[in-house]
């Protein structure tokens, strides 16, 4: 556990001083896409790095601003689910409807549907690629679903089709095709399996003193999404890709053994048949209360309504893709509301056992999850401020277990042995998931940057403002982070690789730092905030509850901002390019400073240079990145005698080699400072 945890802090590790307190496809047609290419060969100078870079051709579906285009559709999955958990069997038994919907243009004369819970069995893909000490590793061998009674309803028919279940992939053979536009059927199954003590770090057990927490996440049988890029999107889970899926409405039914406590997705239906009459009142005072309110306090777990047998939980849940649990007996609960910009405040709660609990401040290393209410307050609350996005669900909810750190819609799954900054950061970037990818529905298993890298992002500005902490830290440590992947680790990928063919030990580079550095350079030193945010607020607009593609994202971010940034998303994301600027020659004479910039590697960027003059005033010079559209030098021209040039004083770029960065009279040009 412990070094499964280790793994996913690695990809925290970008955060720094953030987790730590101040000292403490061909030609488009028919809606089809052809890949970017770009057009770079036989091109002198540095042109190639600014050659047009051919994103995927416009349609009706998806338009050259970056916009849903007039045509866009996509299908919509609801699900009716009756599921019962048996603590004891460690097991799972449920039924399943879909009500699918083919809002597509051409009808479908098949369905796939995903069985993640495959991974776990005999012989998976997954078990087969993933090493024993990875965070994905699980309980492999030892689990996969039972499925049975396999139904369609459809143009008043009722049949058993014809399927094939093959891993974690399962067609199911349409008797008569899904009419196109607005056809619809239901799907129906049951299923069962063993619940892994460790699955993949996406759910599991943890064994508290008063009663186990079951955590479960992709435990019921869900629609692939069919779409105008790829048609079907069936590929299968490994564990390491996560998700892509269809929006809709979910009703779910959780049968617990009368003394568990269930946390889950949505809103709860029947408070009042499962909670007590003093809970339920204790409940209705944290929805209108600023500070944590207990519902179940220690040595309250356990306590339940008169009775005996089962209890059913009735939960609903509109316009999310996905639907997760947890129960136990063990649970501490406490909860809050959290103001979110449009009048309709969400409650915000914890589940945890003692276990879980720290000692001190919120704010210090050792503070444990009777604090984490509060940070699902502030991520919540700053979310929706700081992007103008007001957190749009009524609930958001942690739930402490042996997952590491988990997101689903409006719950998050995080470890229970978390302290301190460390429980903070997994907190906030889990949440900072419900605007990435709970909101805005990108494909996970192809693109991981588009949540990871996105939320990463998003998330500096959090931790600075949870912790009162300086921007510098966070150049500091996004610099740092790019310059070791590109450095040390030698990353070998680009951005834009699909998830699952990643190595391991990149992941959190490439999906992570990397596009989260990328978007923060953006902001801060390419276009400016006022340019960035306006941008970024639109993307968000613009696909919410939709499925964008890159292209959607790169196109949007220029569109809003008026600005080509070809170059920058071949150098960033297409590619693995470096950035070293260098001072190549400075010379002086007659009142006037000569300045000789060089870009030396495949990514060109804007240029800052601070010139320090003999009588002893300061002057900056900002050179754009147009300045190097055809040689890779230019020479800048200042006036006045320079005793000292530095490229970057604010300490911006991940340049890969530092030692040509300064110069100085009478010492020549050296890194700043004198060392790397």
């Amino acid at each position: 556990m412990r070094l499964r945890l280790a793994c996913l802090a690695a990809l925290f590790a970008l955060l720094g001083a953030a987790l730590s307190p101040p000292a403490a496809h061909a030609q488009q047609t028919d809606g089809q896409q052809r890949p970017a290419t770009d057009r770079t060969e036989n091109l002198p100078g540095n042109l190639p790095a600014f050659a047009p870079l051919d994103l995927p051709t416009p349609n009706a579906y998806r338009s050259a601003s970056g916009r849903p285009g007039p045509q866009y559709w996509q299908n919509a999955a609801d699900y009716e689910i009756d599921v019962t958990l048996d603590p004891e069997a460690e097991r799972i038994d449920g039924t399943v409807r879909i009500s699918y919907t083919n809002n597509a243009p051409e009808a479908l004369d098949r369905l796939w549907v995903q069985l993640d819970q495959n991974l776990f069995k005999e012989g998976s893909r997954g078990a087969a690629l993933t090493g024993e000490e990875d965070r994905f590793s699980g309980a492999f061998g030892e689990g996969g679903y039972d499925i049975t009674n396999v139904r369609i309803e459809h143009g008043g028919q009722s049949y058993e089709p014809e399927y094939l279940i093959d891993g974690t992939i399962m067609r199911v053979s349409l008797d008569e095709a899904l009419g196109a536009e607005d056809g619809s059927l239901s799907l129906s199954m049951d299923f069962a399996f063993q619940i892994p003590e460790y699955g993949a770090d996406r759910m599991g057990q943890f064994d508290a003193a008063a009663g186990t927490v079951f955590q479960l996440a992709q435990w019921y049988p869900r629609m692939f999404v069919f779409d105008d890029v790829n048609g079907w999107n069936v590929m299968p889970y490994l564990g390491q890709g996560e998700y892509y899926l269809e929006y809709g409405t979910f009703d779910v039914n959780v049968t617990v053994p009368r003394e568990m406590i269930v946390a889950a997705t949505g809103t709860l239906e029947n408070p009042g048949e499962v909670l007590t009459a003093e809970q339920r009142q204790r409940l209705d005072e944290a929805r209108t209360s600023d500070d944590p309110v207990t519902i179940i306090g220690r040595g309250e777990a356990g306590t339940r309504p008169d009775g005996s047998g089962p209890l059913t939980w009735q939960f609903h849940a509109e316009e999310v893709r996905d639907f997760s649990w947890a129960a136990s007996e063990s649970f501490i609960w406490d909860a809050a509301r959290a103001e979110t910009g449009d009048g309709n405040p969400a409650l915000v709660q914890s589940f945890y056992p003692e276990e879980g609990i720290g000692s001190g401040p919120a704010k210090g290393r050792n503070a444990g999850w009777e604090h984490s209410t509060e940070y699902v307050q502030h991520s919540i609350e700053h979310y929706s401020e700081r992007w103008d996005a007001p957190y749009p669900y009524p609930t958001a909810t942690n739930v402490a277990g042996i997952v590491a750190g988990m997101e689903y819609p409006m719950i998050a799954f995080c470890s229970v042995e978390s302290r301190g900054p460390s429980l903070f950061g997994v907190t906030d970037h889990e949440f900072g998931h419900e605007w990435f990818p709970m909101v805005v529905g990108s494909d996970e298993r192809r693109h991981a940057w588009m949540d990871e890298g996105i939320n990463t992002f998003m998330n500096q500005y959090s931790t600075l403002a949870y912790y009162d902490q300086s921007p510098a830290q966070v150049r500091q440590s996004f610099r740092a982070a790019v310059r070791e992947g590109a450095i040390d680790r030698a990353a070998d990928r680009p951005i834009l690789t699909y998830s699952d063919r990643i190595p391991y030990d990149q992941l959190g580079f490439l999906a992570y730092n990397k596009p989260a550095a990328g978007l923060f350079l953006l902001r801060e030193y390419v276009l400016g905030a006022e340019r960035f945010d306006a941008a970024f607020r639109s993307y968000y607009d613009r696909w919410a509850y939709r499925h964008p593609q890159p292209a959607d994202f790169f196109r949007t971010i220029e569109d809003v901002t008026g600005e080509d940034l070809d170059w920058f998303w071949r150098g960033w994301f297409f590619s693995n390019d470096r950035i070293d600027q260098a001072l190549t020659n400075v010379s002086t004479s007659d009142d006037t400073t000569r300045v000789q910039v060089a870009q030396q590697a495949g990514l060109p960027m804007p240029v800052e240079l601070r010139i320090e003059r003999d009588d002893g005033s300061t002057a900056t010079r900002r050179l754009p990145v147009e300045a190097f559209f055809s040689e890779d030098t230019y020479t800048a021209v200042v006036p006045g005698d320079a005793e000292r040039v530095v490229i970057d004083p604010r300490g911006y770029l991940p340049d890969v080699d530092m030692d040509d960065n300064a110069w100085s009279d009478g010492a020549g040009i050296r890194a700043p400072g004198g060392s790397q």
